[in-house]
């Protein structure tokens, strides 16, 4: 049997473990970052949908959207159909309330992260 001869180099060793260390604390970090701007593009995004489908500006059909995953609110259903207007503070409750989810799931997310 032939005998093969390993070659560690301790400081090249040092250096690529520094290199990958140093690679991927940037990489985690930005990772952080962009996941936390697209959550805030999404939160926002979701509340502005929801604000313009409460004032009748738009129109989802969130059972086609979810695939009757989630069903819609026979209220909301019922009030559309009787053709009466959503009162502003309906609005601002049903937006605020996306709001406040959003926001404080997005902050516990971003402590523990």
């Amino acid at each position: 049997m032939l005998a093969m001869m390993v070659s560690v180099d301790p400081t090249m060793l040092a250096l690529e473990f520094l290199a990958g260390a140093i690679l991927g604390g940037l990489l985690g970090f930005a990772t952080k970052r962009i996941a936390k701007v697209l959550a805030i593009i999404f939160g926002v995004q979701l509340m502005v949908v929801r604000y313009l489908q409460s004032q009748e500006i738009l129109i989802v059909d969130w059972d086609r959207l979810s695939a009757g995953l989630v069903s819609t609110s026979e209220g909301a259903a019922e009030t559309h159909q009787a053709g009466m207007d959503v009162h502003w503070l309906e609005s601002l409750l049903s937006v605020g309330s996306i709001a406040v989810g959003f926001t404080s799931g997005f902050l516990i997310g971003y402590h523990r992260a």
